[in-house]
């Protein structure tokens, strides 16, 4: 949508909301998607696979999806943005003598399947001169008839778009009530999904996929203009789900908490740089954990696929690392998975039509296992056979959208409870003499390998003698990972269990964005290096 249709748009949305009817679609009636029915899906697919093979493929998948998205945005008093966006096409991508070839289109015809088709398998052909070594494909379960929904109760797309710009700006009044807040922006974003996948070996699937992120950011400002500070809802984390998720949030309840937080901080005492001891929330943890566990042990960028823009991993070379590697405590495990009721990264197949498994990929404090998809699993072969386990992907394949090439994406990455006991926050607080407990996510910065890096948080107390006391800010702290990870001595059990998630994680050349959820409990650090980020010298 260009600039002069955003305008007129959004005149026209304000001026429904305002005359408390609805507003007319923001789709121009010319914009439907051409070809959609020109065939079913099935036969689209199959016409697709039965041309790759004809030219010379020896492996092909198809992948029709229809991705339908809505962003809305305010602040304070206004809506500041709406979109409504839908994109239908088809990817095909094949095999050709142990090298791909990958092509799309958005034309949903027959004659047009086949004919990118055989060009994927062209491309494979050229792209034979660049080759290194075949692919080789690891072992796949077929699924002729395969089916899976997110576990959703209401679809977000059958909620009227002035009951959910409503909650925003009731949100936002609720937040501006409190003394000392003076900016507040809030958002919601929805995506659904539909996808199809086929491939040559015979499996056929569809999948409906739905993703939903409320937010919403306070800023208090001091009355002499000296300082500012901000709040967000991140104890409110994206989810698979759908507009329950958004209803469960209870934004107009928690935005006066929020707001309340933010003013608090403006008259927090300023951290004194030094070590403490460190009690994390999973509020907080689940960036940490995608930054330092779940990013450094993405095969391909072990393998150095990454290198070029999202680095590579201190885990080098796998075979001094695999089932050597202390990553931390021996009560420490770390699980990849994709079936989690409302996980982002949980599906029923994944890009590759592979059923994903859950597995450990630290156990007992030892680095166990990689993540992985069919092209990759065979790399890590050696492992397997000496671990009794078949050569199998994790399933962690996955693309944005129809025209793009499915490559290596994170699964949910989840730091588990404690392996014995239900163990409280209050006794993670209890042991510490002299720490801080963060709440939240915050900014960051991480080096290539994911071996250095430092994180900050949204709300930050001391805790004195096993007691949380007053409120700190300016506090960020610093680790390198393997000794990050062994300083924790003890982490919070069953009851203390959160999923947080990134929902647009970067990573490929051209670049795709993947939605990933980390379940965590607390854990509790000792001497952890903690700076001031406030201090201008």
């Amino acid at each position: 949508m260009n600039r002069r249709e955003f305008v007129v748009n959004g005149a026209l949305l304000a001026a429904g909301l305002t005359a408390g009817c609805a507003p007319r679609s923001l789709i121009s009636p010319g914009a439907e998607l051409a070809g959609a029915a020109d065939a079913p899906v099935r036969d689209l697919a199959m016409r697709a696979l039965d041309a790759a093979r004809s030219a010379g493929a020896q492996y092909a998948d198809v992948r029709i999806s229809r991705n339908h998205n809505q962003a809305i945005s305010t602040r304070e008093r206004q809506i500041t943005g709406f979109q409504d966006a839908e994109t239908y096409g088809f990817g095909v991508r094949v095999l050709v003598d142990g090298t791909w070839g990958f092509a799309a289109s958005r034309e949903l015809t027959l004659p047009e399947v086949e004919r990118v088709a055989r060009q994927a398998v062209a491309q494979g052909r050229a792209n034979r001169v660049a080759q290194r070594r075949p692919v080789e494909l690891a072992p796949v379960e077929i699924y002729p008839e395969a089916s899976w929904r997110s576990p959703i109760e209401i679809d977000p797309f059958d909620v009227a778009i002035e009951e959910k710009v409503a909650l925003l700006l009731q949100a936002n009044e609720a937040a501006l009530a409190v003394a000392g807040a003076r900016f507040v922006n809030s958002s919601m974003f929805f995506l659904r999904e539909e996808k199809t996948f086929a491939s040559t070996e015979g499996t056929f699937s569809n999948q409906v996929i739905y993703r939903s992120l409320p937010r919403m950011t306070v800023t208090a400002v001091s009355e002499d203009f000296s300082d500012f500070q901000t709040r967000s809802s991140t104890d409110v984390q994206p989810m698979g789900l759908g507009y329950e998720h958004v209803r469960n949030a209870r934004l107009v309840e928690n935005a006066t908490r929020w707001a309340e937080e933010a003013v608090q901080k403006l008259s927090a005492k300023p951290v004194q740089p030094g070590r403490y001891d460190l009690v994390l929330l999973p509020s907080h943890l689940w960036l940490t954990i995608h930054e330092s566990i779940a990013h450094p042990t993405e095969l391909d960028r072990i393998m150095g696929f990454e290198a070029n823009y999202a680095g590579t991993s201190f885990i080098y070379p796998i075979q001094d690392y695999l089932g050597r590697f202390r990553y931390g405590p021996e009560f420490m495990n770390v699980q990849g998975e994709r079936s989690t009721p409302g996980g982002l990264s949980t599906v029923g197949y994944d890009d590759e039509g592979v059923r994903p498994r859950d597995y450990l990929i630290v156990k007992d404090g030892i680095l166990n296992d990689l993540q992985t998809t069919r092209e990759q699993a065979p790399l890590l072969a050696d492992w397997y056979r000496s671990q009794g386990e078949p050569v199998r992907s994790h399933g962690n394949s996955y693309a944005q959208s129809w025209s793009d090439v499915q490559f290596q994406r994170m699964p949910n990455v989840n730091l588990l409870p404690h392996p014995d006991r239900d163990v409280p926050l209050e006794e993670l607080i209890s042991g510490v003499e002299n720490g801080i407990i963060i709440d939240g996510e915050g900014s960051f910065s991480i080096d290539q390998q994911r071996y250095n890096a430092q994180f900050g948080g949204q709300v930050y107390h001391e805790i004195r003698n096993g007691r949380v006391t007053g409120m700190l800010k300016d506090v960020a702290y610093q680790i390198r990972t393997p000794e990050f990870w062994n300083s924790m001595d003890l982490l919070g059990g069953e009851s203390t269990y959160f999923m947080g998630g990134a929902f647009n994680d970067g990573k490929g050349q051209p670049s795709q964005s993947n939605a990933v959820s980390h379940g965590c409990v607390p854990t509790r650090h000792r001497q952890v290096n903690v700076i001031n980020t406030g201090r201008s010298t």
